[in-house]
């Protein structure tokens, strides 16, 4: 149906999304056969048994439908599965959004080409928008297929693959079609203390206190940019101002915030990967991938709260919230 009613741009987005999905599957081996393989090497067979070790927990402990996930692995021998691209226009932090079948509108478009994705910024950029494209280390199928792991989820600790592994099995429990805010933040906030049981249950509270140090960084540079974003959302309701003026406003906001980054970085030891992402260009569409999942976070960190970590309770509430209209979740949830 998709290809009956597209343009050719379209029908070229669906063509290579199937290809790539594609590849994903037919490069899977079963990760028993590819542990038992002399060639592969013994970083990527512990890094498998720490995938299965999670997967496990969150069947076991997390209620999250793991029982077909994960267990097999796809090398794509590059860095990253897939681009992403988000868009906005100069004055407004509203993306833009683009509709797909069963997921709705979403504010980003995928390829597994990342010159596909810079071609197609190219273009939204003489239109007049501010694009930025980024690369994805993993994403869910929701359920449509088995997700293999892929050789993009290693370059991190292993709490933190722990957390993809989380993030993602909780994309499977739920997801609301056209709701990306809502989908991220309650994947977010899952999986966070999901960790914190994991490495707790483990007894590994040495790697449990690394990994609240590096959430609390996190958060910290987050506050700012969604501190940004609104500022700048407030400049762009103003009718009063030209455009000459809106822009030096802009650039002026936009410096604060740099500011303000080095102040912070200043208190912290050692290095952060913090570093290398403001020496890169902010725009509004990039601001916009940081309130997609820290924006609602709160919200579904005072509901788990609220139900003392009864998993049990908090996915009956989160799940209630599929009959509400995208604005009442997020009233709710910003309550």
């Amino acid at each position: 149906m998709a290809f009956a009613v597209s343009g050719c741009s379209t029908v070229r987005f669906y063509g290579q999304a199937i290809a790539g999905q594609a590849e994903i599957l037919n490069k899977a081996r079963p990760i028993q056969t590819v542990v038992e393989d002399g060639g592969v090497p013994a970083r990527v067979k512990k890094e498998l048994a720490l995938v299965q070790e999670a997967r496990r927990y969150a069947a076991d402990h997390l209620e999250l439908p793991a029982q077909h996930e994960y267990y097999r692995y796809t090398d794509l021998k590059r860095r990253y599965v897939s681009w992403v691209l988000f868009a906005a226009p100069e004055f407004s932090v509203k993306g833009k959004t683009w509709w797909y079948p069963l997921l709705g509108n979403l504010e980003y478009r995928g390829y597994f080409s990342e010159k596909a994705a810079k071609d197609e910024a190219t273009r939204l950029r003489a239109q007049g928008f501010e694009v930025y494209v980024g690369g994805v280390e993993a994403y869910s199928t929701l359920g449509f297929f088995h997700d293999p792991v892929l050789n993009t989820f290693f370059r991190r600790s292993d709490a933190e693959l722990a957390e993809l592994i989380f993030h993602e099995l909780t994309h499977v429990k739920l997801f609301l079609p056209g709701d990306i805010d809502f989908n991220e933040a309650f994947a977010t906030a899952n999986a966070e203390a999901a960790v914190r049981r994991w490495l707790t249950s483990k007894s590994n509270y040495a790697e449990l206190a690394k990994y609240e140090n590096g959430l609390t960084k996190d958060r910290e540079v987050v506050r700012l940019l969604l501190a940004t974003r609104e500022k700048l959302k407030r400049l762009y309701a103003r009718k009063d101002l030209s455009p000459e003026r809106m822009r030096r406003e802009k650039t002026a906001i936009m410096n604060r915030m740099h500011g303000d980054y080095v102040q912070i970085r200043q208190r912290w030891n050692g290095d952060s990967l913090y570093d290398r992402a403001f020496k890169k260009p902010w725009n509004n569409a990039r601001l916009n991938t940081v309130s997609t999942y820290y924006d609602l976070l709160p919200g579904f960190e005072r509901l788990m709260q609220r139900e003392h970590g009864d998993l049990h309770a908090f996915y009956a509430a989160v799940a209630k919230m599929r009959h509400l209209s995208k604005q009442e979740r997020r009233a709710l949830l910003t309550k």
